[in-house]
């Protein structure tokens, strides 16, 4: 039987924490498809020395970035207040750009054709930086929502805006109604995300997921969309202050794995599908 909105939402708070636009590289080439970090792959996180000018960019971007995300937030307040959820969806995709643009984050996003006409779905992806989150607003086709920790909604005019724009915080004590808001906020054509690991890894590597994707997916009947980010670990690690600017990174989207007829019992097979098919569009080189 489909699982309880409760059960859903214990699981699914331990994982809230093709067509290229730029063609760098097919599956099979170095580094493409495998969780396995060597110690030059681990290495090369850190070894390119950016050097003065790279420094003082660096620190002047990640300072315009709060800049524009303090400006930008304050607007998507204003729309999500009134109910404008496409003008959020707009102003999330202007933040993300400029943040990128103002970083020179160069980005290559592979197998957006298997977003084209899905319309609603689950995204599961795995989770370095906080440019996942910037690439993907920016990038990303239809209207993508998160489903975040509920730390966030803590932030001033941050965690009000993703509360009133359509996105989801996890709140254990909630209860099932987190997941009722997601099953309904998919259900109006909003798209979910969902960083499946729990958390945010800099080490170069996919860690096993938690299944409450598989879980929200099935509770809602859409289909789940492998998705795998590579090389933002490299230009801002969890813990970094400051951004390495004029870095690479890459979005790799799988083929959409459809829902339909599964049940509770199936979430576990689900889950080790989905990291199965995150693991081989991950780059440990980007």
């Amino acid at each position: 039987m489909p699982p309880s909105t409760d059960d859903v939402t214990s699981e699914v708070s331990q994982s809230a924490g093709g067509e290229s636009a730029e063609h760098t590289g097919a599956p099979g080439s170095p580094g493409a498809g495998t969780n396995a970090t060597s110690a030059s792959d681990a290495g090369s996180l850190e070894s390119r020395d950016p050097g003065i000018l790279g420094l003082c960019w660096g620190a002047a971007a990640t300072a315009l970035s709060v800049l524009y995300t303090a400006i930008l937030g304050c607007a998507a307040a204003v729309a999500a207040t009134f109910g404008w959820s496409h003008a959020v969806t707009q102003i999330s995709r202007l933040w993300g750009r400029v943040i990128l643009n103002t970083c020179g984050v160069k980005v290559t996003i592979e197998g957006v054709e298997h977003l084209a006409g899905q319309g609603a779905c689950v995204i599961v992806s795995n989770h370095q930086s906080f440019f996942d989150i910037f690439a993907i607003c920016a990038l990303l086709p239809g209207e993508p929502r998160f489903i975040a920790k509920q730390e966030l909604g803590k932030i001033p005019v941050i965690g009000y805006t993703m509360r009133r724009g359509g996105h989801v915080m996890i709140d254990r004590a909630q209860g099932g109604q987190a997941i009722r808001r997601a099953v309904k906020i998919s259900r109006e054509g909003f798209s979910l995300v969902v960083f499946a690991e729990g958390t945010r890894f800099s080490d170069n590597r996919v860690h096993p997921f938690n299944d409450g994707a598989a879980w929200l997916a099935i509770a809602s009947g859409q289909k789940c969309v492998p998705m795998a980010v590579s090389g933002t670990a490299s230009f801002f690690p969890r813990g970094a202050r400051i951004a390495r600017p004029g870095r690479h990174m890459r979005i790799d989207i799988g083929t959409p794995i459809d829902t339909a007829g599964m049940r509770s019992a199936d979430r576990e097979p689900l889950t080790r599908e989905l990291e199965a098919r995150v693991r081989a569009l991950f780059r440990t080189r980007v």
